[in-house]
């Protein structure tokens, strides 16, 4: 498939599955974003500004809040009980061919080693493929970055023979490679791998919000 991928979906954006609950973020995420965000690891495979402090975390929220109000991306925070964000995944057009959805996350870092990634991950590949279309679901991931490189194969995603992809943040060239997941790829998504989960197929399933509710800022994108 061809075809472009659409951000044109209902607000506030609500998907749940896995033992999780991605959301759209809120102004009231403010001090969780500094927890997240303010952290030695993602300053290191991230651009994200460091150190992130609150002026940061109100600029980030306000730039991804116009890019989620254009339809330019999905950002959302991971969640256990739709509350409290312990991560964030993001879902964008790909930087260096926009028929692609590439996918981006970060974890905070009392929370890391509990499969949050990978679950999030699985999520957001199963909403990709059914609600935002594209050619393909690609992760960027820097050469060395092991963590990221194991939830990739964790999640059914396969090294491609892509051309190295190169950006430049915080005055270095970073160097990433692609990997690419098909429907069909790698283990079954879905398998029950959180408290209270039953095994078997699970499809991330929309979860819609009450009504009258009003959507909160969006995150800006972490790539």
């Amino acid at each position: 498939m061809d075809s472009r991928p659409t951000f044109d979906l209902p607000r506030p954006l609500r998907i749940g599955g896995l033992g999780l609950h991605l959301r759209e973020w809120s102004d009231d995420d403010v001090a969780d974003l500094v927890a997240l965000y303010d952290d030695p690891e993602i300053d290191r495979w991230t651009p994200v500004v460091s150190p992130f402090d609150t002026e940061a975390a109100l600029a980030y929220l306000a730039a991804a809040e116009q890019k989620t109000a254009e339809r330019r991306s999905v950002q959302l925070a991971i969640t256990t009980d739709g509350a409290r964000p312990r991560g964030e995944i993001l879902l964008f057009p790909g930087t260096t061919d926009d028929r692609d959805v590439e996918l981006a996350y970060g974890v905070g870092a009392p929370d890391r080693g509990r499969g949050l990634a990978t679950r999030a991950v699985r999520l957001a590949v199963d909403f990709a493929h059914r609600r935002v279309g594209g050619r393909r679901v690609v992760l960027c991931i820097e050469d060395g970055n092991t963590a990221s490189e194991a939830v990739a194969r964790a999640t059914g995603f396969v090294l491609t023979d892509d051309a190295p992809v190169v950006r430049t943040a915080k005055g270095r060239d970073v160097v990433l490679l692609t990997w690419n997941h098909r429907e069909g790829d790698g283990p079954p998504l879905g398998l029950g791998t959180g408290p209270g989960d039953k095994a078997g197929p699970v499809e991330g399933r929309l979860l819609h919000p009450p009504a009258g509710s009003a959507s909160g800022a969006g995150a800006g994108a972490v790539r």
